[in-house]
Order: structure tokens, then C-alpha cells, then sequence
């Protein structure tokens, strides 16, 4: 059973949309697996996703509203297989917690899944408005699919 991981900065937009496409697609194919998000930011522990982030998940069935933003923590590299970043400062804060090369070895930037070896972000659309939202739905939705077809393969 895999166990994945999403992170991003606060963990009220990019991770938790990501932790529901991904649990929702693993839902409906019967995959087994485990899928959590987290963050790197202390201000937004404890708080619900986004409302955009909500309202852009309603609009595929998806329902993120009972996600609690939580920090990333060390020992997120024993409990999850494999952990997805959003953007390179993700990534530079998880190799510098990274205990090991087998630690550093379970991080990815999520886009790799989609454009592999290019490091691209995917964006944060905190600052923006729904659009932004939408645009990073798409590029979250495009990663996941990949991931299931993965998980599907080695099964």
C-alpha cells in the first residue's frame, strides 16, 4: 500500500487540492494507498483549505473540507513512500530536514510526474483569484492522473 505525500506552504491550497484529487482518483480506480498533505509555514496550522480551494474542489465532487493545515515534519519521511513538493523552496527546505540519502531519495517537485527532470512549480494561486485556482486544478489534475496510472502499474 503506498503512502504519498503533498507539500506546499501553508497546506491550504496547493497540498490539500492535490491530497483530494489524488485520494479521489485512488477512490474510484479501488487502488490502495494512503494520501496526506502538509506544509512548511507555522501560520496556517490548524486552519481549513482555502475557501478558492474548496469551491474549486466542490466544482469536481471533491470534498477537501475536512482538511486540518499541519507542518511538515521529519518524520513524514518514515511514514510516507513518497513526498511531492510544489516549488523549488519546498524542495530546499526538505533536503535540508532530510536525514539521509534515503530521505532525500522519497522528494519530488510533483511536476516531475508530468514533465520529468524539469523541476517546474506548481504555482500558488493564494495571491490570485479564482482563475489561478482553476489553472493549478488543471496542473494538479494532469500530476495525479500520471500518479494513479503509476500505482495502477505496480500494483
Amino acid at each position: 500500500m503506498m503512502k504519498i505525500l503533498f507539500v506546499c506552504t501553508g497546506n491550504i491550497c496547493r497540498s490539500p487540492l492535490a491530497e483530494g484529487i489524488l485520494r479521489e482518483k485512488m477512490k474510484k480506480l479501488n487502488i490502495p494507498g494512503e494520501t496526506d498533505s502538509a506544509g512548511f509555514e507555522e501560520f496556517h496550522i490548524g486552519d481549513p483549505p482555502d475557501p478558492r480551494a474548496i469551491l474549486t474542489a466542490q466544482k469536481r465532487n471533491i470534498d477537501i473540507t475536512g482538511h486540518v493545515a499541519r507542518l511538515f515534519s521529519v518524520s513524514d519521511f518514515d511514514d510516507f513512500d513518497k513526498i511531492y513538493v510544489m516549488d523549488s523552496s519546498h524542495f530546499s527546505k526538505m533536503s535540508k530536514m532530510a536525514r539521509n540519502p534515503q530521505d532525500q531519495q522519497k522528494a519530488d517537485y510533483l511536476m516531475n510526474l508530468v514533465y520529468p527532470g524539469e523541476n517546474l512549480p506548481v504555482d500558488d494561486p493564494w495571491y490570485y483569484g479564482m482563475q489561478a485556482f482553476e489553472k493549478v486544478y488543471e496542473q494538479l489534475d494532469l500530476a495525479c492522473q500520471i500518479l494513479v496510472k503509476k500505482l495502477v502499474e505496480n500494483k
